[in-house]
């Protein structure tokens, strides 16, 4: 995974949608690998990914989950590339 991957937190700042930005964070640290990380808030946005419970996460474009904390395997397998 380099420098152009773009991951996406979806969310409105709950503190599941913190927890999951902080999660990525983590996990890529721990991967060792570096990418782009943003934060969406604005939920006037989220319909345009085709999620509508948060928190969300997307990778290059693709959603991964949605509404619920993906587990820390999970988030290894995604975020690995």
């Amino acid at each position: 995974m380099g420098d152009n991957v773009k991951i996406e937190v979806l969310g409105r700042g709950c503190v599941k949608c913190n927890l999951l930005h902080q999660m990525v964070l983590s996990t890529l640290a721990k991967l060792g690998q570096d990418a782009e990380v943003v934060k969406i808030n604005d939920i006037r946005k989220l319909p345009a990914y085709g999620v509508w419970l948060t928190p969300g996460l997307v990778v290059d474009g693709e959603v991964k989950v949605s509404g619920r904390l993906p587990s820390e395997e999970e988030l290894e397998e995604w975020l690995s590339g």
